[in-house]
């Protein structure tokens, strides 16, 4: 394969690749000769069928198939030879194209950006600092309290007390539309908390006031986006009976409460939610001490960025901002979303830190192990219940999907390592200024 460069522009790179037409003509003779021993044809015996028959009948197969495996081990060879990293899949192209045939010289275009060179970094030259929030009593408490509403009971109201707000009642209803009951429109004994919002908008509402023993009409109409497309947008009547008026009874704050929660004691079940607390302190003041540090990077180095890798990344930040604004539309039917200047500008700077980080790793052979890779992939599994299985057997096959959750692991690992050779200062804070500093994260 000879190579000749065509182009050599910034991070542009062009090549063409030319395979002599005798070269292509001896290898796919050779791969015929190979063969040779184990073909069979009608009226041959095995290993007796005729080179010119063979080529007839297989040569446009073995010439292909030599095509390309000719042009993949010269793109190689010249990758390692040159040392070049493209950006992304180098694009190459036939000159000729359907207009080629055979006993010509096989002639294609190479053309890729590759990775820049990535300066090196003091990284004992950055300073950090890194917010510490202690548990506080008052946190604990609440956390505590937020528990006890979570484990609330119902207790039967007097005789004849009307429902409120925030009882809870027990009722029998059947529904019907145009007359004619629908499936999943009954229910018996069913508790319903009253506002709580889990049925209908307005069902709720109607029973407000009613007492035990009453029968209600209750008549509603099903939002238009309701799941159920053959209710959506109708009116429906609940033939309703309530049993039961119970109100609110505030779980105490003892052993009992704790052990529901798991706990041996209410002492123990205090230093678990301490723990959780300051471990969840622990991970926002992480995110803001991140989000310092790249700002830092940031700000330390500047190199040329391969124009496909931004572009991409632009792309990308627009179409996930125009969907975030336009939460109702689920699809991708839409028109192409053109990147702003200010897309422009944070992809420059999540591709620059992207490549910073992988040299950084790069260079210091950071891994990420089958251990965290099989950890993300069962945290991710959970929001499939049921399709656990299905989600595995995706992952396993599917190598973008690999990398999309070994892409995270591998950055934090590499911002991990920063931070252990960075100068890093601690101070304590309260959980206010850390919620402040997190909040500012948004703003920037």
């Amino acid at each position: 394969m000879q190579v000749k460069e065509t182009q050599n522009e910034g991070l542009k790179r062009g090549y063409q690749m030319t395979l002599p037409a005798a070269d292509l003509a001896a290898t796919v003779e050779a791969k015929l000769k190979e063969a040779q021993p184990e073909v069979e044809l009608k009226g041959f015996r095995k290993g007796k069928v005729p080179m010119a028959m063979l080529k007839k009948q297989f040569g446009p197969r073995v010439m292909g198939d030599a095509m390309q495996e000719a042009i993949d081990t010269g793109l190689r060879e010249h990758l390692e030879k040159s040392g070049e990293r493209p950006a992304v899949q180098p694009k190459v192209e036939m000159e000729g194209g359907e207009d080629w045939k055979e006993g010509d010289d096989v002639v294609v275009n190479v053309s890729y950006e590759v990775l820049p060179e990535i300066p090196e970094v003091d990284l004992a030259g950055v300073k950090l600092e890194r917010l510490v929030v202690k548990a506080e009593d008052g946190a604990v408490k609440e956390a505590l309290d937020n528990l006890a509403k979570n484990a609330v009971s119902y207790e039967d109201k007097k005789k004849g007390a009307k429902a409120a707000k925030d009882d809870q009642i027990v009722i029998d209803f059947k529904g019907s539309v145009d007359g004619e009951f629908f499936e999943g429109g009954s229910a018996e004994d069913y508790p319903l908390v009253l506002g709580s919002g889990s049925f209908i908008p307005g069902f709720e509402d109607q029973l407000t006031g009613a007492k035990a023993g009453d029968e209600v009409e209750v008549n509603v109409t099903f939002p238009e986006d309701y799941g159920h497309k053959a209710l959506a947008g109708k009116d429906a009547v609940f033939a309703t009976t309530v049993k039961a008026v119970k109100s609110p009874k505030a779980a105490e704050l003892d052993d009992d409460l704790a052990k529901r929660f798991g706990a041996d004691s209410l002492d123990k079940l205090k230093e678990q939610i301490t723990e959780r607390l300051e471990a969840e302190y622990k991970g926002a003041s992480r995110a803001v001490m991140k989000r310092s540090l790249l700002d830092q990077l940031d700000d330390a180095v500047k190199f040329d960025l391969p124009a496909v890798l931004v572009d991409a990344e632009a792309d990308q930040i627009a179409h996930q901002l125009w969907h975030e604004e336009n939460p109702d539309h689920h699809g991708h039917d839409h028109g192409k979303i053109e990147p702003t200047d200010e897309h422009r500008k944070l992809a420059e700077r999540r591709v620059r830190l992207g490549l910073l980080l992988a040299e950084i790793g790069r260079k210091a052979d950071v891994q990420v192990t089958d251990q965290e890779m099989t950890q993300a992939v069962m945290m991710q599994a959970r929001n499939y219940p049921g399709q656990e299985r299905e989600f595995f057997q995706f992952i396993q096959q599917n190598a973008q999907a690999q990398q999309q959750l070994r892409a995270p692991i591998f950055e934090d690992k590499v911002i991990d390592l920063i931070a252990e050779q960075a100068k890093v200062k601690d101070k304590t804070v309260s959980k206010e200024d850390l919620e402040k500093a997190v909040e500012a994260l948004d703003e920037l």
